[in-house]
């Protein structure tokens, strides 16, 4: 899940090295952690939020085999 996120976000910034992934395990769920430079902050949002909102129902679509659900947080 995490290789999942991080190409989606390096093929969406400009500065591909500087996109960070991480995952966090809660007892009831999963929070995968995407941080990037501030000047790409809005690429990966996009307007109204929609690119943030197609990232996370990709995952959604992906983790539907987990045992936990998973959530994406931009940081």
């Amino acid at each position: 899940m995490l290789d999942l996120v991080k190409y989606i976000a390096q093929a969406l910034v400009d500065k591909p090295e500087a996109v960070d992934v991480r995952e966090v395990e809660n007892e009831d769920s999963i929070v995968i952690e995407l941080r990037v430079d501030p000047d790409d902050m809005g690429k990966v949002i996009g307007k109204q939020g929609r690119i943030a909102k197609a990232i996370r129902t990709v995952v959604k679509a992906a983790s539907v085999k987990a045992e936990k659900p998973v959530f994406v947080e931009i940081i």
